[in-house]
């Protein structure tokens, strides 16, 4: 087992394993088509096999299992998971062994995520839907244990690494985006991300709260509803105040947080024609891929909140925060309406 007994790590431990700083350009003509100020954060850069969000928070929680003796990584998610294939990169790179539970309906072809995380030697270990839904931290558990006694230490990482820890990677994010703004000479009034285990908003939340920015958080689920990632939000911020021990004792306003759940569609992982299309559409207009599960559905709710009668205001500058999926592209290409 891991030893448990190390110091807490700060908000400034991790390891230095993304492209950071990620750059922040304008859609210009996606802007003009609406009439409003957009631009996009390219976490989808932070790197090539580790690209997207989750690698600003593999950053923390590798730093913590190994901080801890730790020598294998175990985690969750769907077959085309960009987390589970981030955390496979993170440990290979770092000499650790990893192991990964996806989530399948029918035996899955070995393509996009699912490829990679086979290709870089990851363990895998199917379950079912329900099995994932109601049992994935014992199974989990269950996968660390005979780890153990196989002579590993093991370390659980949660979907999404959406923990107290793994959450400083949007805090310290944050801070990436102020700094940005002064050289650029703007203020981001709203910023938006795709929402799906949470972690990346609270940590937006996090920052947004301690720092009095009093900007216009806004999480665009793509699974579940506002109730849930409110409590998911308010839950993992308030546990990651221990990691920032000037801000310790902060309280923090849950009234903050905002979820949007419009645009879920008809569920997880799963797209509507008209979601598609505008993933193509927005390819051609800003040559920006965006993904199935996550980009496409969040910028959808963008482009329609900033419609007649939408909840999105014209006058504000927009952030939205790309936060990478393209390998989940290539499992449906075959399906796509080119």
């Amino acid at each position: 087992m891991c030893d448990s007994n190390l110091k807490i790590l700060t908000a400034m431990e991790k390891f230095n394993i993304a492209n950071l700083p990620t750059k922040i350009q304008k859609l210009e003509r996606f802007s003009k088509e609406l009439g409003a100020n957009i631009y996009i954060k390219r976490d989808d850069h932070t790197g090539s096999e580790i690209s997207g969000n989750k690698i600003r928070k593999l950053e923390y929680l590798t730093k913590d299992a190994l901080a801890k003796g730790c020598d294998l990584l175990i985690t969750c998610g769907g077959i085309q998971s960009n987390h589970c294939r981030a955390t496979v990169v993170a440990a290979t790179l770092l000499g650790m062994k990893s192991a990964v539970l996806l989530r399948i309906s029918d035996t899955p072809p070995v393509t996009g995520n699912y490829f990679l995380d086979k290709l870089l030697g990851a363990d895998v270990k199917f379950c079912t839907r329900e099995e994932y839904s109601k049992h994935r931290g014992e199974i989990m558990e269950a996968m660390a244990e005979e780890y153990r006694k196989q002579g590993y230490k093991p370390y659980i990482i949660p979907e999404g690494a959406s923990n107290a820890i793994g959450t400083l990677g949007y805090y310290n994010c944050m801070e990436e985006i102020l700094k940005q703004e002064k050289e650029m000479g703007i203020t981001f009034n709203t910023i938006v991300v795709a929402t799906g285990s949470g972690g990346t908003y609270a940590g937006l939340y996090l920052a947004n709260e301690v720092k009095k920015l009093g900007k216009r958080i806004i999480g665009m689920a793509v699974c579940d509803d506002t109730e849930y990632f409110t409590n998911i939000a308010q839950d993992i911020a308030t546990e990651a105040l221990q990691y920032l021990p000037e801000h310790k004792e902060e309280v923090l306003n849950r009234g903050n947080i905002e979820i949007n759940d419009k645009y879920v569609g008809i569920g997880y992982a799963l797209s509507r024609p008209e979601e598609l299309e505008f993933i193509k559409k927005f390819a051609r207009q800003e040559a920006i891929i965006l993904d199935p599960v996550y980009t496409g559905k969040a910028m959808y709710g963008v482009y329609n909140e900033l419609q007649p009668g939408g909840n999105i205001s014209k006058e504000d500058n927009i952030l939205f925060i790309h936060t990478g999926g393209l390998f989940g592209l290539f499992p449906i290409s075959e399906t796509f309406p080119l």
